[in-house]
């Protein structure tokens, strides 16, 4: 026997019913840490020792993040 349930829900409605937390403002803020740090009103180091603080990554994750960075601060000169 094979029984198939669909539920339309959207990701607010979804999110809420499994019990997961809002991460909206915490979304919101990297996000607008990353457009800071693009426009170059903050250091790349500042964001990295950010990063750090939420999520591990090793070196070679790090590495990435620092060129592309880099690579986006220096095409905005």
């Amino acid at each position: 026997m094979k029984v198939t349930v669909d539920i339309d829900l959207t990701p607010e409605e979804a999110r809420r019913a499994m019990g997961l937390p809002d991460l909206t403002p915490l979304h919101d803020r990297y996000v607008a840490s990353l457009l800071e740090t693009m426009s170059g009103q903050v250091r790349p180091e500042l964001l990295e020792n950010m990063m750090k603080s939420w999520a591990p990554m090793n070196e070679a994750g790090f590495a990435m993040w620092r060129q592309m960075f880099e690579q986006a601060t220096k095409s905005g000169s």
